[in-house]
């Protein structure tokens, strides 16, 4: 590990302002947040380059300069089964694989396929807020089934659950592992209650796994869909490189859907709504990921850069900033903060970040139900930068 910290400076500060970023870009922060100058932590994308062979075999396709129509080739398939066999002893068949744009667009269509108009889709709160316009964009209802939050650590509350899926509106819940934004990473134990109450009640698990390569040491991922043979049948799996490598600009991702009947019904809607095969550059990136050593190493590397951002952000806080309390993740580079001593209402707590601490956060409450007094904040930064931030809040609980 240490050989690969030394090839990798994470610690290297890049300018986004002028590169059309959604995360950095002056015009964007001033419509969402109403200030051009606040420094971004909102979004999640890394503010780090991506593996120096995805670079290379970008440019390399660029110069060939001929951007025809493309296929995805017998070793863009090879890579992803490679990957998910080596880190999670995960076998694939490439029969199983959808490709879409992202995972939001994937779970718009699944929605769309496996729900009729006025059903009913639970979700774990506070979660991704796009979860509830996907739900709602496709005519469905939203079901709470809100996570439980005791001495710093959330739970699932499987006694709620139990009560939910007995809707008979209720159709599928999605699921977030690790979860986004608390952080997260489910247990074999824990997903196998979830995945029992689900099969008794008829409910498709749709489950958003795109974190799942950034797991913090000590922590285990696993995958749902391999835990039994019912549970192969009765989910739909969604994988990408895009928060792995920091590629979500090239839109692509990997739906994993075993069952050949929903993975039809799938692929039909898929059609439907015009949702095509992704470009031959995200292609090249993804298969370059997958299966470059370097790759591998830059993120075992950046995996040991984002433990000591949260070992700086744990040590900081403890010491400067007592009144907000980490809730400590398992995987992800997002973090939950509760900021509920420092007693403001949720749109005070809001003005106070962006016009005191002069930060663009995710308020807490954007994730519905259970994030009043949170913040997420994005650490996948240069460490100079994270300091930065904290020093402003710092600063501004000073003068509350």
């Amino acid at each position: 590990m240490s050989e690969t910290n030394v090839s990798f400076d994470f610690d290297q500060v890049i300018d986004r302002t002028k590169s059309n970023s959604a995360k950095w870009d002056k015009k964007v922060l001033e419509k969402r947040f109403g200030d051009p100058d606040l420094l971004p932590f909102w979004v999640a994308d890394m503010d780090f380059k991506a593996p120096e062979p995805i670079i290379e075999k970008l440019v390399q396709t660029a110069e060939y300069g001929i951007y025809g129509y493309s296929i995805l080739p017998p070793s863009f398939f090879e890579s992803v089964l490679s990957w998910f066999k080596r880190r999670y002893e995960w076998d694939i068949d490439e029969k199983w694989l959808s490709q879409t744009p992202g995972v939001i667009p994937a779970l718009d269509v699944a929605v769309n396929a496996f729900c009729n108009s006025g059903d009913k889709v639970i979700v774990q709160n506070p979660v991704y807020y796009p979860f509830y316009r996907v739900i709602e964009n496709n005519g469905c209802r939203i079901l709470l089934n809100p996570l439980k939050l005791s001495n710093n650590h959330y739970t699932m509350d499987f006694e709620d659950l139990e009560k939910k899926v007995k809707d008979p509106r209720a159709k599928m819940i999605i699921l977030c592992n690790p979860h986004n934004p608390i952080g997260r990473v489910w247990t074999e134990e824990e997903l196998k209650q979830l995945g029992e109450i689900c099969i008794q009640n008829k409910i498709l698990v749709v489950s958003d796994d795109v974190h799942c390569d950034l797991i913090l040491p000590g922590y285990k991922y696993t995958n749902f869909a391999i835990l039994n043979d019912e549970f192969t049948q009765n989910s739909v799996i969604c994988t990408s490189t895009s928060k792995t490598f920091n590629l979500a600009g090239l839109k692509i991702s990997n739906i994993v859907i075993i069952n050949q009947k929903l993975r039809q019904t799938f692929k039909n809607t898929q059609a439907n709504f015009g949702v095509g095969g992704p470009n031959l550059f995200a292609v090249a990136a993804m298969e370059t990921a997958y299966s470059h050593q370097t790759c591998e190493n830059w993120l075992d590397a950046l995996l040991e850069y984002l433990k000591g951002n949260l070992n700086f952000l744990r040590n900081y806080i403890k010491e400067k900033i007592p009144k907000i309390k980490l809730i400590e993740p398992e995987g992800t580079y997002l973090v939950w903060l509760d900021c509920r001593e420092l007693k403001l209402e949720p749109n005070e707590l809001e003005k106070f970040m962006r016009e005191d601490a002069k930060l663009a956060l995710d308020e807490g409450y954007i994730f519905g139900q259970g994030g009043e007094g949170f913040e997420r904040i994005n650490i996948a930064c240069p460490r100079s930068i994270l300091k930065l931030a904290l020093n402003n809040i710092t600063t501004a609980i000073r003068k509350m």
